[in-house]
């Protein structure tokens, strides 16, 4: 069991702020997704010189499924890297937010992990306008915000430190 933090929760991002990063993560992952399928469709043309095109039924559903399924990938692919590796989204950053594992350190492999695959619940979206969403709630993370979080944390090494000698 992970140790608990309270200066987490006190900064916690708001649901607005919640509601933005979905929002705007989405509108990223889609144009990702367009610049994806735009590059797949210019080198086809290169390679085949004609277009891409599915014409009967059968290939229609194979591109839709295939198409999917890159989506899911590119999806995760961007929650997993953005989060692990620095700590937030491209809409994180925007919003001043960022993620944290509940003991205040950064977020193991396996928590975001976690936070990922949770995302592909049914009404996960719904769930942080409640105090924790699912993802949150089950790999033991936060979203708060980042300044106010680090104002606090650098206030308490100063308070702590009074009375130590500095060294010369």
């Amino acid at each position: 069991m992970r140790k608990y933090l309270a200066a987490v929760d006190r900064h916690k991002a708001t649901s607005g702020n919640r509601f933005l990063n979905y929002f705007l993560d989405r509108l990223f992952i889609q144009a990702i997704n367009y610049a994806f399928f735009f590059i797949f469709g210019i080198g086809y043309s290169i390679i085949y010189g004609e277009e891409f095109y599915a014409e009967n039924e059968d290939q229609s559903f194979t591109f839709t499924i295939i198409s999917l399924f890159i989506y899911l990938a590119l999806s995760f692919s961007y929650f997993f890297f953005m989060e692990y590796y620095l700590g937030k989204t491209i809409a994180k950053y925007i919003t001043g937010t960022e993620v944290i594992s509940i003991d205040g350190n950064k977020p193991t492999v396996q928590q975001i992990i976690t936070r990922t695959f949770s995302r592909a619940v049914p009404f996960d979206t719904l769930s942080f306008l409640g105090y924790n969403g699912w993802h949150d709630s089950w790999s033991d993370t936060r979203v708060i915000n980042g300044k106010n979080y680090v104002a606090e944390k650098q206030l308490k090494e100063e308070i702590s430190s009074i009375g130590t000698k500095e060294m010369t």
